[in-house]
């Protein structure tokens, strides 16, 4: 049996690939140390090539810039190529030469030249711009630890990047889950403030004011809080006759000035003073706002009458004082229909599970109702239904 051996194909190993080398006629000319140089070439593969140096001195090492020249349907291929002599025989005078940045279409070009010249096809012109129309090559693999395309700080950088997203969506879903809990399972009052009982004490002449305790004071009953003066015309006014009122006498009158004093109706806290001292007061104006020493501070709240269900006495609440960071507690004691109209808010008095200062009334308030599922309600309803 005869077996055909093209003698004119050799292989090379080249890092760790074979590459075919053929005998293609075609010459390179390139400059080596300062001069031109033209030879014929010996072979050609995509890795390198080879020519016949003759007499020209060249040594290992020696990178070289030249263009190969190939015949082509008559007409000449030109591929502009850099090289590096790899191996040199002085005897034979034979080069190899190793391709050095070489372009992916000059690559696909020779791959062409040597695939049409193994094969025993005709290289064609058309052929030629067809091969180098398409894509022949895909995007180089990622040479990383452990064979995923990434080192310690990629992974760590992945991670990282991953447990922010992670965070955010958990962020994103617990937000939506608030809303819709709070729009569903939670009832906000419109209004509140803190309601403390409170006692007015009112001028009883025109006359002007000085007080006699200090803001924020505690006081006894009956004990003198702020003394008033007033002329004896105001004292007597409407207990005088006509002759009584002549002109020099009610300039007399009004020279004069008559001295008394306010006291406290209760063992009381100064809560205001809303008249200055030494500032003019008209008859009935309120001086003073007492708060009882022993009374107890409310919230009272608003609520729309759509939730009078959830606004009933005896329901939880919670409520935050403006100002404050602290969440509060209570206990709604009474509800009713504002000023008594069919068509107002609902009402409620809400009693604190902590006793409020005194010092907080008229502040506003923010309460609401939850109504929501807890952990006492997930336990209570399987007991009931006796489970």
């Amino acid at each position: 049996m005869n077996t055909a051996v093209n003698l004119n194909v050799v292989h090379e190993s080249e890092a760790q690939r074979q590459h075919a080398r053929v005998k293609i006629p075609g010459k390179i000319r390139y400059i080596l140390r300062n001069e031109r140089m033209e030879q014929a070439l010996i072979d050609v593969s995509a890795g390198g090539f080879a020519f016949n140096a003759g007499n020209i001195q060249i040594s290992v090492g020696d990178h070289c810039r030249g263009r190969m020249q190939f015949h082509v349907d008559s007409l000449t291929l030109g591929l502009d190529v850099e090289f590096q002599v790899r191996a040199f025989d002085p005897r034979s005078g034979r080069v190899g030469c190793q391709f050095h940045n070489l372009k992916p279409r000059d690559i696909a070009t020779l791959r062409y030249l040597i695939s049409a010249h193994l094969s025993g096809e005709l290289v064609s012109t058309g052929d030629l711009l067809n091969t180098l129309q398409r894509e022949n090559f895909t995007k180089a693999r990622k040479n990383g630890l452990g064979g995923n395309g990434m080192g310690v700080f990629g992974r760590l950088k992945a991670v990282s990047f991953t447990l922010g997203l992670f965070m955010v969506g958990i962020g994103a879903f617990a937000y939506i889950a608030k809303s819709l809990y709070g729009l569903y399972f939670v009832t906000h009052a419109d209004s509140a403030m803190v309601a403390v009982p409170s006692m007015q004490v009112t001028m009883p002449r025109e006359g002007t004011v000085q007080s006699l305790v200090g803001p924020d004071a505690s006081i006894e009953k009956g004990a003198p809080i702020a003394s008033f003066s007033a002329t004896m015309l105001e004292m007597l006014k409407g207990h005088l006759t006509d002759e009584q009122l002549s002109p020099s006498n009610v300039e007399a009158l009004f020279g004069k000035e008559m001295k008394g004093t306010l006291t406290s109706p209760c063992n009381c806290k100064i809560a205001r003073q809303l008249v200055a001292d030494g500032q003019f007061a008209s008859k009935g104006d309120v001086i003073f706002e007492l708060v009882p020493q022993d009374t107890v501070a409310t919230v009272q709240a608003r609520f729309p009458f759509r939730n009078i269900a959830q606004a009933k006495p005896g329901a939880s609440v919670s409520f935050q004082v403006a100002g404050e960071d602290e969440v509060r507690h209570g206990k709604i004691l009474s509800s009713s229909l504002h000023d008594g109209d069919m068509s107002a808010n609902i009402r409620a008095t809400i009693q604190p599970d902590e006793p409020l200062p005194s010092s907080l009334a008229g502040q506003p308030v923010e309460v609401s109702i939850d109504r929501g599922p807890s952990l006492g309600w997930l336990i209570d309803r399987p007991l009931a239904a006796g489970l």
